[in-house]
């Protein structure tokens, strides 16, 4: 496939980011291209390849301004990438005209046209994009490999030759030079535009961490300086200001280079001065003032001596002619030469991570006042559909589908063309996005024009780019049985899920088509590629498999139903037969809505894949149908918008792997049963060494749903689907004793036969092991040799197990099991769904009776599994702080890992409500009301918009903002219309899409708005808010304007001018249309995975909690080399890859490294996920941390207070992270003797904590611990006393007094009091002999920054334990050992009993690694 990549805006990094280019580069190379950060690692060769902030990645992202580069050649030279990494670079010779010849270094994989991307990238060079390399005369291809050039060897001398221009050529110049001129302007950021996003981190750290290091470490003591926070930040404060969210970066104040530069209206040159070389004219004024007309020739570029209204394309004299504008322009502007000068040297010094571009848009949903700057070629792309490609294929618009298709048919047999396939396809997919985002905002905006033009505007379909667009609404009554408009409106999202779950599935010969859905000014948008030939034909025609009527007619197709086959079981789709119109009987493989059509192209493609996943019967009353009584109990069924809710892939993930459990427990439990009734000899033997015997018995004859209630206790630790917090994890907080906590999930582990403790971070090797001792021989190979449970489900599924069940008893016992949890087998477990229960419309067979019975059954159960396990989970796991939303998006993101759809939130709510812990989960239930009434607010304001026309926008978004937020009793005011005139013909025009009267909205009050919002809550989440204003919500629920603010923009899109909003004034209201900046458009597409990459990333993540942390650093920088690889330099895996190498490089005691690599998390996280996104706030405090301990004080502190200032807009000081981000900033002070400060925070921690952990917690005594101290540096004693005893208590009562931490308390306690009698004797002292009394010198202790630096360890969860070479090597020797016996399947349970080594004592240990 031609990926068409360079100039593309959504560049990920072009041709290749290489993964080999970076390997061996010295220092040298770095050189070349002046970015920060010198030393990716200095240690080792392969480690430079994964640090992505190397030279290379940034040239390449610099290349989208060069149009040069086609990416064929390029994607070639990755084929032995992986396999060839070892290859070492060489160093060449560089002479560019006018400059000294420089060193490059460089790799033999490179190709020509890399060396070109740096040359554009250097300072020297930046201005040259019309060259050639040539060797000893010779010109080098462009896209040939450095390998294949004969001659090139260490130190070649290459030289930059100049070339005539050619109109493309000198275009490419103008782009080129006009992007180096806004090298530092963020206005593209604050737009949305060209995949720019913002970044603030290097106002906090005052440029670069990497270099400042070293020139900071001499002045600890100078840095007492600006240790006290803005008042906003400290504890308890109310004000809540805006403008902080975006600090004044004094980079962006632009340097003026030239005041005007653009196309002349003198193009395109007539035909007698083409003759003589004009390819264009360009228009300047200098910054002095100076008009100036330009020829651009294919000799370079001069002056001529047109004016604006005479045309004379005669050379001026003198005519300056340069190769270069920079060089014409330095000669003719002294302003311009010094400011291009001096922007390119902090273009360079930037650090590349801040102006990569990201993979998709990132919106921000404030700004300042940008100034709105002349820019040619802005103009020039608004009105083309240019995608970036007129350059490369002149005329032609890029068939999506094609290049969609052709990426998934690539190869994909080894590691090589597997990387190579999945980059390609992450390219188009994020092009593709883009294009479909620009194309839907013409399209709402106008700017296309419909195929079917003569139809009402809500029916209209567009084609625009190879993209078809059509609007979420009910056109001709299609959904009419399923909820007209609300189902339109659900179905786009529902496809697009479908899309997604068989994208992932990636089965050969099966296409889908390139989806997103953009919602824009209220209006829903799908975008499909175009089936090659759909558009010449009926679609009846076409259709092939399934039915384009939801049921009545189907037709099948044996082509289909093969290449389905083949997802059912990764889906869970249950073959079926349903009845067509004619009463004949059809087999599917999917739901009947899911349609084949074969391409011109002869693809087998499937669309309409709405109904993917089963209903979810809890929102889809069926006459005369009864749900479970779990179900039931929580007021189930519920009438829902729209008949299309669906249960979540995660849900049916997790659902089957609750079922698997009960499988396996009752076919062990009736085997051990058959077993002992056989020997009774052995019974006895079989209890002892069997935990399996402390499962419930459950007799096969239980129902299932009888026996998913009895399990649900003893599967509870598992159903959760997002299994990655390990128990181990959970239970040793961070302060808690090693031990201690081992034991506590080893015994609290053991009854429940489930040895989660040494299982890896997927914690899914469950039950097998345990339970495979005690089983008859013949059965064992079911469930041991599997290992993992997921492996082993699959193994199961595929049948593999039959053999041993020769046994006709041990058939009756699979026979039994499969029965209670509902298998589609008899003899291996197996559960699927069939999408087309309870579709209206479809009928089934007579002969399929019990099979639809059963179908429903399990529909049920699914149903009440939801309500039954999923929801209590969730709410256990925010109880136990291993779920810790913070924001509306992490809640929802924590609800769909546990298969929890959005629709349920008031249920979860409730549940919340009604839990005896409720105190101790008031954040989640605020964010929960937040959540909710944001999405209600959202749903009316969409409405709203359909009905403004686009010349009252911002005011009707400014007034519908003033009712939400507003204690003003907001009137709206008719904006007093700049075009007067336009009042009296109003009527006449405009007639918008949904048009009607189009001021009504203007007639929208406060109350009636909330009003609204009340009855969607109740209607839509079946949920009662009590309140009739803003402020009684705030009020009531204990929420912040501010915040509301933040979500209702980020969910509808609105962008708003930064400043400080009064919402409180009952005299004006807080929101004017001067304030409502832009609509931006929220986009949903499929997110590819680079799948290698990410088992790597998986099994490193695995080695860590084992505690090999080398060879987890290994894999981790590999998976990092291969995210690279595939994503470009910028991805949100990319930044928990640097977070999990920088927490590592931290552990193994190389700080530097660590600040390095969390440096690039942190601005990752911000430019990839939202400079205020919760992910976000965590990275600025684990960067905070590493700071610390490269002794950077005060840049750790601005990078909490900054965190501290994010967290409490995004959802204020009552959250329990809010306590480790204190108890993070009261270290740091007590650290700089800020003690009263310091108390402030830590005091604030301590309540916090209490509140959270409960007043028995081990995370309460450490915070009275942290606060003892810093009363003892006060030298108040009695006050450091009774916080140490207070510990000292909790340590007592939770530990026993034989524990460590127990005796490290009353050793301290012992040591204060001591301190204190003798403060009090020497106060005896003064007050009996006055003057010249005798005092002993009392010992004040500052603290030592290696204490502070120890305690912030372990509040962080970072827990180092010395250990001898001897330790070492018992502990390397006990593991081992494990795993072998692991491997020959003994469970782990047996071996705790004669090793009483624990794993996590010894080493040192990272508590919560993700």
């Amino acid at each position: 496939m031609v990926s068409k990549t360079d100039d593309i805006p959504a560049s990920v990094p072009n041709c290749n980011v290489n993964t080999v280019d970076l390997v061996g580069e010295t220092p040298d190379r770095k050189e070349t291209t002046k970015a920060p950060h010198k030393d990716p690692c200095g240690h080792s060769v392969d480690t430079a390849v994964m640090n992505g902030g190397g030279a290379h990645n940034l040239s390449e992202e610099e290349s989208k301004q060069d149009g040069a580069g086609d990416t064929d050649g390029g994607e070639d030279s990755n084929e032995q990438e992986v396999i060839v990494i070892q290859d070492t670079g060489f160093t060449v010779k560089i002479q560019a005209p006018g400059t000294e010849p420089f060193d490059l270094q460089v790799s033999p994989q490179e190709m020509v046209q890399e060396i070109h991307q740096v040359l554009m990238d250097r300072e020297d060079t930046c201005h040259r994009t019309c060259f050639s390399l040539q060797l000893d005369s010779n010109v080098l291809d462009n896209f040939a490999e450095l390998k294949s050039i004969e001659g090139l060897q260490e130190g070649s001398l290459l030289k930059v030759v100049e070339e005539p221009y050619t109109v493309r050529e000198a275009r490419i110049h103008v782009r080129h030079i006009r992007d180096l001129l806004k090298g530092l302007d963020p206005s593209d950021a604050y737009n949305g535009v060209d995949c720019n996003s913002l970044s603030f981190l290097s106002v906090f750290t005052d440029g670069d961490l990497g270099d400042s290091g070293k020139r900071k470490k001499k002045g600890s003591e100078l840095e007492q300086i600006d240790c006290t926070p803005p008042e906003h930040i400290l504890p308890g404060s109310k004000e809540r200001p805006l403008l902080p969210l975006q600090p004044q970066n004094k980079d962006w104040k632009p340097m003026q280079c030239l005041t005007v530069l653009t196309m002349s209206g003198w193009n395109p040159p007539p035909g007698n001065r083409k003759m003589h070389g004009d390819l264009m004219y360009l228009y300047m004024v200098t910054v002095e003032e100076r008009h100036i007309s330009i020829t651009a020739s294919t000799r370079g570029f001069y002056l001529n001596q047109s004016t604006t209204y005479t045309f004379n394309p005669k050379p001026a004299n003198p005519s300056f002619l340069s190769h270069s504008l920079v060089e014409l322009l330095s000669q003719i502007s002294p302003a311009f030469k010094k400011n291009f000068t001096a922007l390119q040297k902090k273009r360079v010094q930037r650090h590349p991570f801040e102006r990569i571009a990201t993979p998709f848009q990132v919106y921000s949903w404030t700004a300042p006042q940008v100034d709105h700057t002349m820019d040619c070629v802005r103009a020039e792309d608004a009105y083309t559909s240019r995608l970036g490609y007129e350059e490369h294929i002149p005329g032609q618009t890029r068939d999506w589908n094609e290049e969609l298709q052709t990426t998934r048919e690539l190869a994909r047999k080894n590691l090589p063309d597997r990387l190579l396939r999945e980059r390609a396809i992450f390219k188009v997919h994020s092009d593709f996005a883009a294009a479909a985002t620009r194309g839907s905002m013409a399209v709402i905006d106008g700017n296309v024009m419909a195929i079917n033009p003569g139809e009402e505007t809500r029916m209209q379909m567009f084609i625009w780019n190879n993209i078809f667009f059509s609007l979420g609404f009910d056109v001709r009554d299609h959904y009419r049985e399923l909820g007209g408009d609300a189902a339109a409106h659900a179905a786009p999202t529902n496809d697009l899920n479908g899309v997604r779950a068989y994208g992932a599935v990636d089965v050969e010969g099966l296409y889908t088509l390139g989806t997103v859905v953009v919602d824009y000014r209220g209006y829903r948008v799908t975008a499909q590629s175009i089936i090659p030939g759909i558009l010449e034909r009926e679609q009846e025609q076409s259709v092939i498999y399934g039915s384009i009527d939801f049921g009545k007619t189907v037709v099948s197709h044996g082509k289909y139903l093969e290449l389905l086959e083949r997802t059912s079981r990764p889906l869970k789709v249950q073959r079926h037969n349903v009845l067509n119109e004619k009463d004949e009987s059809m087999e599917l493989c999917s739901s009947v809505e899911c349609k084949g059509i074969i391409g011109n192209d002869g693809r087998h493609y499937i669309l309409d894949l709405l109904r993917t996943f089963p209903p979810d019967l809890n929102f889809l009353p069926v006459e005369g149908e009864e749900l479970s009584p779990e179900s039931v109990r929580q007021g189930f069924p519920r009438q829902h918008r729209h008949r299309l809710a669906c249960l979540r892939q995660e849900l049916i993930e997790a659902f089957v792997e609750h079922r698997y459990l009960l499988f396996m427990k009752m076919a062990a439990l009736q085997l051990m049963q058959q077993k002992a009734n056989k020997e009774r000899k052995l019974a006895t033997l079989t209890e002892n060494s069997s935990p399996g015997t402390a499962v419930p018995a459950l007799p096969s004859t239980e129902t299932p749903d009888a026996s998913a209630e009895s399990s649900e206790t003893s599967t509870e630790t598992l159903t959760d689907a997002n299994s990655d917090a390990v128990q181990t994890e959970t239970t040793s907080t961070s302060d808690a004793p090693q031990a201690a906590a081992t034991e506590a999930t080893t015994t609290e582990a053991a009854p429940k036969t489930e040895p989660m403790t040494e299982t890896d971070s997927s914690a899914t090797t469950t039950t097998n092991a345990s339970q495979a001792t005690p089983i008859e021989d013949n059965v064992v190979p079911t469930v041991t040799t599997n290992g993992p449970l997921v492996p082993f489900a699959k193994a199961i599924q595929n049948g593999e197990c039959e053999s041993p069940l020769e046994d006709p008893k041990s058939r009756e016992v699979i026979l039994n099991a499969c029965k209670a949890v509902g298998s589609i087998s008899n003899t291996s477990f197996d559960i699927r769904f069939n999408p087309d229960i309870f579709s209206p419309g479809v009928r089934f067979p007579e002969d399929s009776a019990d099979d639809i019975q059963k179908q429903k059954q399990l529909l049920k159960d699914a149903g009440a599994f939801l309500v039954s396990c999923q929801i209590p989970s969730l709410v256990k796991d925010c109880l136990d702080h291993s779920a810790l939303p913070m924001d509306g998006a992490t809640l929802t993101e924590a609800l769909h890992q546990r298969g929890i759809n959005v629709r349920y939130l008031g249920n979860v709510l409730t549940f919340v409500d009604k839990t005896p812990a409720k105190a101790q989960l008031e954040h989640f239930y605020r964010i929960g009301i937040s959540e909710l009434i944001t999405r209600c607010a959202k749903h009316i304001f969409k409405t709203y918009l359909q009905g403004v026309e686009l010349s009252a926008l911002s005011a009707a978004v400014s007034h519908f903002l003033n009712c939400f937020l507003s204690s003003f009793d907001a009137v709206a005011h008719l904006p007093a219309d700049e075009l007067v005139s336009r009042r009296k013909n109003r009527k006449r025009r405009n007639r918008v899409p949904g048009g009607g009267d189009n001021t009504a909205w203007a007639s929208l009050t406060p109350s009636e708005l909330w009003k609204n919002i009340v009855s969607e809550a109740q209607s839509y989440y079946h949920f009662t808010l009590h309140c009739e204003n803003a402020d009684q919500v705030v009020e009531k629920y204990g929420l912040q304007k501010i915040t509301l603010l933040r979500e209702i923009s980020i969910k509808a899109g609105i962008q708003i001018l930064i400043k400080e909003y009064n919402f409180d004034s009952r005299h004006k209201p807080a929101f004017t249309e001067e304030d409502i900046l832009n609509i931006f458009p929220v986009v949903k597409h499929v997110n590819p995975k680079a799948s290698d990459a990410f088992h790597f990333f998986q099994s490193g993540q695995a080695k860590v909690q084992q505690g090999y942390l080398k060879e987890g650093c290994e894999l981790i920088n590999e998976a990092l080399n291969l995210f690279n690889n595939v994503y470009g330099a910028m991805h949100v895996e990319i930044c928990a890859c640097l977070r999990l190498l920088a927490r590592l490089n931290y552990i193994m005691g190389d700080h530097h490294e660590a600040l390095s690599n969390q440096q690039k998390a942190v601005l990752m996280s911000e430019r990839v996920l939202g400079v205020e996104h919760p992910n976000t706030i965590q990275e600025y405090m684990h960067l905070a941390l590493y700071c610390f301990a490269n002794g950077q004080l005060s840049t750790a502190l601005k990078l909490l207070y900054r965190a501290r200032y994010l967290m409490l807009m995004v959802c204020g000081e009552d959250h329990p992270e809010m306590a480790l981000l204190d108890s993070n900033i009261g270290l740091v002070l007590h650290g700089v003797m800020e003690y009263d400060l310091s108390l402030r925070f830590l005091e604030n921690a301590l309540a916090i904590n209490s509140k959270y952990h409960g007043p028995r917690s081990l995370k309460v005594a450490l915070s009275h611990h942290l606060v003892a101290r810093v009363y003892e540096s006060k030298a108040e004693f009695r006050s450091a006393l009774q916080q140490e005893k207070e510990g000292y208590t909790i340590y007592k009562n939770q530990v026993g007094e034989a524990h460590e931490k127990t005796k490290e308390s009353s050793e301290y306690l012992k040591y204060l009091t001591q301190q204190a009698v003798a403060l009090q004797r020497t106060m005896n002292e003064i007050y009996k002999n006055g003057s010249n009394a005798s005092i002993m010198p009392l010992k004040f202790t500052a603290p030592s920054m290696a204490s502070v630096l120890e305690q912030l360890n372990i509040i962080n969860g970072i827990i180092f334990i010395p250990l001898s070479q001897k330790d070492l090597e018992n502990l390397k020797a006990e593991v081992q050992r494990r795993q072998q016996l692991q491997e020959s399947g003994k469970s782990v349970e047996d071996l705790t009993v004669d090793s009483p080594l624990e794993l996590e004592d010894k080493i040192p240990m990272d508590v919560n690694v993700d």
